[in-house]
């Protein structure tokens, strides 16, 4: 692809706000639009894409960024979990992310296990259901910066664009995609961890749940997962 096609390509999911299905309408019928000059930017058929993303059923055809594209290439978990986290997961977040401060922490920015996993990350890479320039939650919105300034930020959907519902499980494809492993610290049956997991399963990730104590409410789902085949997060991987 040539480098006008290259700042077409750019321009269509600038135009679309990144909206996949008319991205690939805008390619299909040659659809005129204006032209964006955004610099940045990556599409799919640049060196700095990652190759991690090539095995998804739908990868992204624009990747938006603010931070070090470096860190793509180092060795990588995600963490995952909920937005309303317990304080059992909380420590065991933390705890990870500090043992594995060689490594490149993964995960959406969101409240809750991703903003944990963020704030104790030495490297990390935020993943974003939203617009590159548009900070939610806004109570995250130190955090947000301060990744954007010390880590990576990627998101497939340009400028200010809204966090609409179906963008979050849509995004989620790409955190399992970019981490070697995947970590599921508190899950629920009907919920965004669950459908990276499932993401990663497809993609053939390495994953790993979180055990609970049986009088731990908030464990109920993790330790299903354990039962039905899962590999439990161990005690040496969070010890302090």
């Amino acid at each position: 692809m040539s480098r006008m096609n290259k700042e077409l390509l750019i321009s269509y999911s600038y135009h679309f706000n990144g909206d996949y299905n008319k991205i690939i309408y805008a390619i299909n019928n040659k659809l005129s639009v204006p032209f964006y000059d955004i610099k940045n930017a990556i599409t799919i058929y640049d060196p700095q894409y990652p190759k991690a993303l090539y095995s998804l059923k739908y990868p992204p055809y624009v990747l938006y960024y603010k931070g070090d594209l470096n860190l793509l290439n180092e060795d990588s978990i995600g963490i995952v979990g909920s937005r309303k986290a317990c304080e059992y997961a909380l420590k065991a977040t933390k705890q990870l992310v500090l043992n594995n401060n060689d490594k490149v922490i993964i995960s959406g920015l969101a409240k809750g296990i991703d903003a944990q996993a963020h704030k104790y990350a030495n490297k990390t890479i935020g993943i974003l259901g939203c617009g590159i320039d548009y900070i939610y939650p806004y109570s995250n919105y130190d955090l947000i910066n301060k990744v954007s300034i010390d880590g990576l930020i990627l998101s497939e959907y340009p400028s200010l664009t809204k966090p609409l519902a179906h963008h979050f499980p849509f995004r989620n494809r790409l955190i399992a995609a970019l981490s070697d492993t995947l970590y599921i610290m508190q899950s629920s049956i009907r919920s965004g961890t669950m459908t990276t997991l499932n993401e990663a399963l497809d993609l053939g990730k390495d994953i790993k749940v979180l055990p609970y104590d049986i009088f731990n409410e908030y464990g109920i789902h993790n330790n299903q997962l354990i039962y039905e085949g899962a590999q439990p997060i161990t005690f040496k991987e969070i010890a302090f």
